[in-house]
């Protein structure tokens, strides 16, 4: 495979929405799907009410690639190879004498079935996506509070927990006005989303005028996401895609066959028969990407058109549209930002007032570096018998270089760049940092000492 990789050289173009085209307010939106999934526990299924208080600095628990393991209670940073890095129970960190009692120095016994990227098990839970996050804490809270008042051994809320979630961002939810979620955003959009920046809104038209098919593949419902779209890109904003899929399902769009997940047209927000096949562009609900890549090769006059995906979940974006499509894939990474330290180096020589954006009593952005668990892309292994402590890369870090073509902040970062812009991509035979764009994240960077680990 070629070294480079260009978008000029793409024939379509598709954007997962939540937290790719859509940005949010992550300390706002963090507390508020917090709030939702405790609210639910608390006055539904009967658990502490002190669930529902939140100490400022407390999100600084959720970092993306934790794993709950669900019968022990206990939250897990992989190593590339499946050993625990990192463990907690609850909220509360474990010894690495208490992790290898537990989980010795060896693979994780459920490693072969989450890294084949099934990140839901009655065993475990893969925390990969904002949306799901701020539920890690609230679990790890859990387990503090069944063990205060119960001393439980095994732990059995992950059913209500899945209630939870379900009761917030069910299909219908947004049209019923029902949970806390769909209302709140609906309510205060301005408070939650961030505006797509003109950059991007006018790199997407020049993406169009290439010549490029531009397609729009969210799990969010038809309703939630005209919401969004509406706020981020403005109210034309059907204008800059050729086909938008709403309710996708993914990463079930990329995995299954046209008879298991057929598309179906919309009616105000209701979803059609179902379609035999898909023959034009437009605004569809569900499907497949195997009829989806049928109406591209129509539509470009080509046997094998070459599709990019950008999306923020390595579980539902990337892995499944680069193993089961084979499609370019760009990896929207906020941890880029985090990973380079507090403050940007620019903002040294800013006045105070505007140092503050991120300080003071608000939560805490979720995309810097967790002091409880440390860089998302690196972490030291303590020596075992007095030998030297080794650093090692994350599972989550493997996945990146493993399923990415490139990794990118945002896509702020490229949208003022050329559409011929050579990338160098991600592969086997180059380095551990070639596919970050702008920069590599500090972790990963030769002999960095300074890097958050502790």
């Amino acid at each position: 495979m070629q070294q480079h990789f260009s978008l000029a050289e793409c024939d379509v173009v598709g954007f997962d929405l939540d937290h790719t085209l859509c940005r949010y307010h992550l300390p706002q939106s963090a507390r508020l799907i917090y709030d939702s999934f405790a609210h639910y526990l608390v006055t539904e299924k009967g658990y502490d009410e002190d669930l529902l208080t939140l100490a400022p600095d407390s999100l600084d628990f959720c970092c993306k690639g934790l794993i709950l393991d669900i019968e022990e209670g206990n939250f897990l940073k992989l190593a590339e190879d499946g050993t625990v890095l990192r463990a907690s129970h609850g909220t509360k960190s474990m010894t690495y004498e208490e992790i290898l009692e537990i989980y010795g120095r060896k693979e994780w016994k459920h490693f072969n079935t989450v890294s084949g990227m099934v990140s839901r098990t009655a065993k475990y839970y893969l925390y990969d996506n904002y949306f799901d996050l701020p539920g890690a804490l609230l679990c790890a809270r859990v387990v503090d509070s069944l063990d205060q008042h119960d001393g439980q051994k095994k732990y059995d809320f992950w059913k209500d927990m899945v209630a939870a979630i379900q009761h917030n961002y069910k299909i219908t939810a947004f049209k019923e006005d029902c949970g806390m979620y769909f209302p709140e955003v609906k309510n205060h959009p301005d408070k939650y989303l961030q505006r797509c920046p003109e950059s991007v809104k006018k790199w997407l038209k020049q993406l169009k005028n290439a010549g490029k098919i531009l397609l729009l593949i969210t799990s969010s419902h038809s309703d939630y996401c005209r919401l969004l779209c509406e706020h981020v890109l403005g109210n034309d904003f059907e204008e800059y895609f050729d086909i938008l899929i709403t309710n996708a399902l993914k990463p079930g769009f990329f995995c299954h066959t046209p008879n298991q997940r057929p598309f179906r047209t919309l009616e105000n927000d209701e979803e059609q028969e179902a379609l035999l096949s898909l023959d034009k562009p437009g605004w569809y609900s569900q499907g497949n990407a195997i009829q989806l890549y049928d109406l591209l090769k129509k539509m470009t006059g080509k046997l094998d058109p070459k599709v990019v995906y950008f999306g923020d979940s390595m579980h539902s974006d990337i892995f499944p549209a680069h193993h089961y499509s084979n499609w370019e894939t760009v990896f929207i990474l906020e941890e880029l930002l985090g990973d380079k330290g507090i403050v940007p180096a620019k903002a040294e020589s800013e006045p105070l007032e505007k140092k503050g954006k991120y300080e003071g009593d608000e939560v805490k952005v979720p995309y810097f570096v967790s002091k409880q668990w440390g860089s998302f892309f690196m972490d030291r292994l303590p020596g075992l018998e007095n030998a030297e402590e080794t650093l090692v890369h994350t599972w989550s870090c493997k996945c990146i270089s493993t399923y990415s073509t490139i990794a990118i902040p945002s896509l702020e970062a490229i949208a003022d760049l050329p559409l011929d812009y050579r990338f160098t991509r991600f592969s086997s035979n180059s380095s551990a940092t070639a596919g970050y764009y702008p920069s590599p994240p500090r972790a990963l960077l030769p002999n960095e000492d300074s890097v958050t680990m502790k």
